[in-house]
């Protein structure tokens, strides 16, 4: 079984910039969405994505924990760009920065389309309770909030979130 760690955060400004020591343009489309507010429906999210020359299908189970069952195998990038066009409904589309803290790297998802104008902050973990370094930029932890999943975004971007929930995110 292969298990993501992963903790997300919300930014507090953009000195997260400064670091960025690698950026890719990122597509993601779901084949089925994890319905993680009503436990017992769907169990996993099953995602296709394309980055730089590369596409992944992906497998995840439906939990809001910092630790989840994780599936990815490559997969042609022309099949890849089939099922997004044809499979999938919404796309997820965003620019995910590197940006190195310490032994670590924080992936910084700036999201465009109908989710831009939200920029959240994620870090892989070797294990649950790891320490890890919280540079100055880091924000809020909304690591069990759905409504920043991506599967979620797919289904309910950004651009919809009313001005209360946007100032939430502020």
């Amino acid at each position: 079984m292969a298990v993501e760690i992963e903790r997300k955060f919300l930014l507090r400004d953009a000195r997260w910039r400064a670091g960025i020591v690698r950026s890719r343009r990122l597509a993601q489309g779901y084949l089925v969405g994890a319905a993680v507010h009503a436990p017992g429906l769907t169990r996993a999210s099953v995602r296709v994505r394309v980055a730089d020359a590369g596409a992944w299908l992906s497998i995840k189970s439906a939990r809001t924990t910092v630790e989840r069952e994780e599936y990815e195998y490559p997969i042609p990038r022309a099949d890849a760009e089939r099922m997004l066009a044809q499979l999938c409904g919404a796309i997820v589309e965003k620019i995910r920065h590197d940006v190195p803290a310490g032994d670590f790297v924080f992936e910084v998802d700036e999201f465009l389309g109908a989710n831009a104008g939200l920029v959240v902050a994620e870090i892989e973990l070797p294990a649950v309770d790891a320490a890890f370094p919280r540079p100055a930029w880091l924000g809020r932890e909304v690591s069990a909030d759905s409504r920043y999943l991506n599967v979620h975004l797919a289904e309910y971007p950004y651009s919809t979130w009313s001005l209360e929930q946007r100032q939430e995110y502020t």
